[in-house]
């Protein structure tokens, strides 16, 4: 996750969207009986997180990176997905270049109401953040991994159980987490390029992986394993797609999870549904920890994103409510 030691001080220029999500001054309960979604599991959600981890920080351009790229892509085939990576490169703040996939898994093609959902898969490449070391690399288990661990624990749900009534595309973007070092002021963009972090959602929502693609929504899930992680709403998520924000909201709250999702701002963030509502035109929510106290708590960013800050019972959580929102369209 990027620009969290500065999220309240970041603008965002607000497009209104259409396309089912887009922004509305007024909330309104919905009363009608939530539909049951299957039951994700804990133990698998688990493992998922753990796995990557046990790559290595999966940084663009690394070895351990190529191994998590390829496991991501077997992975969704075998629970029948149709798969495609899009390659690309690019430079990142201090002119490296580098090599990044975006992995793009796709369920009921033949159904024409999509809902996108999404995560990065990198992890930053140094622990600038850190009070010993802030040039180690980090597991990444939280930033990083704990959303991509939900959206393949949804994949293996649809896989072995009864379709919802919209199609499921997953995208997990690279190359989310390489801006600028903290210790270092801002870094002068290039033409065409509007922020160095989340390389990989400004690269897919110009290129889009199918022409006309479009999804009548989209939620983004970032670092949300955590054991005492709280998720706010964020700016973006409000002007852009507030009837998402709202319906998502209420299906944790009626699915008991109101301790998990606040109903309470947060402020800006630049992540990488910002680039999904800007240029792809789909309205896109963005399930975020954000603590009051600390921003993003005291692991981001340090060599303490490992395996000891993941909770299953937060990772289930959030499957649930995502996958509660797909069974109710």
């Amino acid at each position: 996750m990027n620009f969290k030691n500065t999220f309240f001080l970041l603008a965002l220029v607000v497009l209104a969207s259409a396309c089912g999500g887009g922004s509305s001054s007024k909330e309104t309960v919905n009363t009608q009986p939530l539909k049951a979604a299957p039951q994700s599991s804990p133990d698998s959600l688990y493992a998922f997180v753990e796995k990557q981890v046990a790559f290595g920080p999966r940084v663009p351009s690394t070895d351990a990176h190529t191994q998590a790229a390829d496991w991501f892509v077997s992975k969704f085939e075998s629970y029948g997905a149709n798969v495609m990576v899009q390659e690309f490169e690019d430079n990142v703040y201090d002119g490296t270049k580098v090599n990044l996939k975006n992995v793009i898994a796709s369920f009921y093609p033949e159904k024409k109401k999509r809902i996108l959902l999404a995560a990065h898969w990198d992890t930053r490449p140094f622990a600038d953040k850190d009070s010993k070391n802030k040039e180690a690399l980090i597991d990444g288990a939280n930033d990083g991994g704990s959303g991509v661990a939900v959206l393949l624990e949804i994949a293996r749900v649809l896989s072995t159980n009864n379709a919802p009534n919209v199609g499921v595309d997953i995208i997990l973007f690279d190359g989310e987490d390489w801006g600028e070092h903290q210790d270092m002021g801002q870094v002068d963009l290039p033409a065409g390029k509007d922020s160095w972090w989340c390389l990989g959602s400004q690269y897919w929502s110009k290129n889009k992986h199918k022409a006309g693609y479009t999804a009548y929504y989209g939620i983004l899930l970032d670092m949300v394993g955590a054991s005492d992680a709280t998720f706010y709403y964020d700016d973006a998520s409000k002007q852009y797609a507030n009837r998402v924000l709202t319906k998502v909201w209420d299906t944790a709250h009626r699915l008991g999870y109101q301790g998990y999702f606040i109903k309470s701002s947060a402020g800006s963030v630049i992540d990488d549904h910002v680039f999904v509502n800007k240029n792809a035109k789909i309205p896109m929510i963005d399930i975020l920890d954000y603590r009051p106290d600390t921003f993003f708590g005291d692991y981001h960013h340090t060599q303490a994103d490992n395996m000891d800050v993941i909770s299953k019972e937060t990772l289930k959580a959030v499957t649930q409510v995502v996958l509660t929102t797909l069974y109710n369209e």
